[in-house]
C-alpha cells in the first residue's frame, strides 16, 4: 500500500484541486483530507458522512464560580493571561478563565488553595469518515481557537490507514496542510511518497526550498510539480533546477487556467471537465505511476 502526500509551502498553489483529481484518477483510494485547520476537500469531492466522532485533546481549566472564594491566588501564576477578574456585568461574579487564552498547563489547579478549579478535556473538534464517488473519505474540523492540530492529523491518517488496510484499498491520497511546521511533519511521517505542489513565484521557491529540507530529513520520496508555470516561465526553470539540485523529481507542469475556478464552483474535480489544464494533470498523475 502507498500514501502520497500533497504538500505546499504556502497555501492557495493548488493542492486541494490536484488531490480530487488524483482521487478521480486513481483506483480504489483512500481519502485523507489533513488540512484540519482549513480543510476544503469536501468542497470538490462532496462527502455524505456516515461516522461523525469528537476529537478531545488536552485539558482546560474551569473555575466553579459558585464556590470561588475570590482570593486571586491564582491570578499572578498564569503566565498566558488566561484567568480573568471578576466581572458582573459580564455575569461573572468571582475570578473566571477565558477560554480562547488557556493553554491547559494546570498550574492554577496547582496553587488554587480552595480546589474549585476543574480540569476537564478539552473538545477541539471532529473528525468524520465519509463516502464519495471517489472512494472513502477520511476528514476533520478543528475547532476555532482549538490546538493540537498535529494530533487530529494523526488521527485522520491513522483511520485512513485502518480503512485501507481492512478493505485492501492500494493507495491512500492525503491533501496536507501548508507550511512545514507540526500537522505538515504529522502529515507526512511514514508516508511513502510526497508530492509538493508550488508557484512560479520568489515565495514560492523559497517555500518549496523549506518543505524540500523537510523531506529530505524525514528521508521521503518528493516530486515536484509547477502549478500556473506560464505565469512565470524564468520562475518556473528556476524551480525545477532547484528541484533537481535537491534531489526531488521533477513530474510536470500545469498551465494557468480559469477553468479550474469553474470547476470548483461546480464541485467538481479538474479531471471531470474539459479544460486544458485537466491534460496537464493527468500527465503529472502518469508520471507518478504509483498504480
Amino acid at each position: 500500500m502507498k500514501e502520497l502526500v500533497i504538500l505546499s509551502g504556502k497555501g492557495g498553489t493548488g493542492k486541494t484541486s490536484i488531490t480530487a483529481s488524483f482521487a478521480r484518477l486513481a483506483e480504489r483510494p483512500v481519502i485523507a483530507d489533513c488540512d484540519v485547520d482549513a480543510a476544503d476537500l469536501h468542497l470538490v469531492i462532496p462527502p455524505t458522512i456516515r461516522e461523525r466522532h469528537i476529537f478531545m485533546s488536552g485539558h482546560q481549566a474551569v473555575v466553579m464560580e459558585e464556590v470561588c472564594c475570590n482570593c486571586g491566588v491564582c491570578l499572578p501564576e498564569c503566565r498566558f493571561g488566561a484567568i480573568m477578574e471578576p466581572a458582573p456585568e459580564a455575569g461573572h461574579d468571582t475570578f473566571w478563565i477565558d477560554p480562547t487564552a488557556c493553554e491547559g498547563c494546570g498550574v492554577c489547579l496547582e496553587t488554587c488553595p480552595m480546589d474549585v478549579i476543574e480540569f476537564p478535556e478539552r473538545r477541539c473538534g471532529e473528525w468524520m469518515i465519509s463516502d464519495t464517488a471517489c472512494g472513502p473519505m477520511v476528514h476533520a474540523r478543528l475547532g476555532v481557537a482549538a490546538e493540537n492540530s498535529g494530533k487530529l492529523v494523526t488521527t485522520v491518517r491513522q483511520q485512513a490507514r485502518r480503512i485501507a488496510e481492512e478493505a485492501a484499498h492500494p493507495l491512500i491520497l492525503v491533501d496536507g496542510p501548508p507550511g512545514i511546521g507540526c500537522p505538515v511533519i504529522a502529515s507526512i511521517t511514514g508516508a511513502t511518497d510526497v508530492l509538493l505542489v508550488t508557484e512560479p513565484t520568489l515565495s514560492g521557491a523559497h517555500d518549496l526550498e523549506r518543505v524540500l529540507a523537510l523531506t529530505r530529513h524525514f528521508g521521503i520520496p518528493a516530486a515536484v510539480c509547477v502549478n500556473k508555470w506560464d505565469i512565470n516561465p524564468e520562475i518556473t526553470e528556476h524551480i525545477e533546477a532547484l528541484a533537481h539540485k535537491s534531489g526531488a523529481r521533477v513530474v510536470g507542469r500545469v498551465r494557468y487556467d480559469p477553468s479550474v475556478t469553474r470547476a470548483q464552483i461546480q464541485e467538481r474535480a479538474v479531471v471531470d471537465t474539459d479544460c486544458p489544464s485537466a491534460d496537464d494533470i493527468r500527465a503529472i498523475w502518469k508520471e507518478l505511476a504509483l498504480q
